[in-house]
């Protein structure tokens, strides 16, 4: 397989282990089809979480690390997800969910597989847009916490995306970056008619 995960620190992992063994934790989740589980669950396929917080005037991708997200897989499918942050005292779980990116991150993961290229696998959010990408790093050796997306790297924006970007679609993040850009920009104001 040519799609590399990184590893995730193993407090990350401890947490949402811990997490998935505290009855009280997963009844209090919202995420029913996690409630729901027939079987054991099990945190598969961790990845970096990276927020894209602006694009410098220069065109640099103004990044950083908030998490990690593990899929929560029950028999052959994944039900939920686990989000760890990091906090003072190290990684920690934050919060279970599900909803449509868990299924699109699944679909965004098998189109990668394909790809013959070797990459390594993160998330990136774009949260002025409401989006999610996986993000395919070029860097495969690379820390997985570290980093901004470069030129060659793929972006495969997940299903819902906003308008006007295909979802499942990979891009280039040279190719992506312009529309980024002009969406991420605000409008200037108008003046008052005279």
């Amino acid at each position: 397989m040519l799609l590399h995960v990184p590893p995730a620190p193993a407090p990350a992992l401890r947490s949402v282990l811990t997490a998935l063994g505290s009855p009280t934790a997963v009844q209090e989740a919202r995420t029913p089809s996690l409630r729901a589980a027939q079987g054991p669950t099990t945190p598969e396929l961790p990845l970096p979480v990276h927020v894209l917080d602006r694009i410098t005037p220069e065109g640099a991708w103004a990044t950083r690390l908030t998490g990690w997200r593990f899929l929560i897989r029950c028999g052959d499918r994944a039900v939920a997800a686990a989000e760890t942050m990091l906090t003072p005292d190290g990684w920690a779980f934050s919060h279970f969910f599900e909803g449509p990116y868990i299924a699109a991150t699944e679909h965004a993961l098998r189109q990668a597989e394909a790809v013959t290229q070797p990459y390594q696998a993160r998330l990136l959010s774009v949260p002025t847009l409401y989006m999610l990408t996986l993000w395919l790093h070029g860097d495969c050796s690379g820390d997985g916490a570290t980093g901004s997306p470069a030129a060659a790297d793929l972006l495969v924006p997940l299903a819902p995306a906003p308008p006007g970007i295909a979802a499942h679609r990979p891009r280039r993040v040279a190719d992506l970056l312009p529309v980024l850009t002009l969406r991420m920009t605000p409008a200037p104001l108008l003046g008052s008619p005279a």
